[in-house]
């Protein structure tokens, strides 16, 4: 990994489908915006903030999300979300998140992400069914 920028910012947009609403995921039962999707989002913008960052071989894994969904945002508009760096500890990486649709914020919180060699972590996680007794 290459050092990473504090401040380097990101963005990921969606214009919000069907597929997308909480009464489709399973999140809730309201054709509005899921949470589960605006997470999905949010981790998107933060993975293309320190992409540049990373080396062959390595990439970042989601740890931590602590998110407020603040507005509900329907089928046909577009939601933005935006990640800055905030913290660089070693390999953990900490971003302030963002979300806005046309009419103004609908989220915000804290992401954290951990650097990971892509091919070690992949088998590590497939040994897991191997645990299974």
């Amino acid at each position: 990994m290459q050092p990473i920028t504090i401040g380097t910012k990101a963005t990921a947009s969606v214009t919000v489908t069907e597929a997308q609403l909480a009464e489709h995921v399973g999140s809730g039962s309201l054709p509005v915006f899921a949470t589960p999707m605006l997470a999905a989002l949010m981790e998107k913008a933060a993975c293309q903030a320190v992409a540049d960052f990373l080396d062959a071989g390595e990439t970042t894994v989601g740890t931590a999300l602590d998110l407020a969904h603040t507005a509900a945002t329907p089928e046909g508009m577009t939601v933005t979300a935006t990640a800055e760096v905030t913290v660089v500890s070693g390999r953990e990486i900490t971003f302030s998140v963002t979300a806005a649709d046309e009419v103004g914020t609908i989220g915000s919180g804290t992401h954290k992400r951990f650097l990971v060699k892509s091919e070690p972590f992949t088998k590590k996680a497939a040994a897991r069914k191997d645990a299974i007794v």
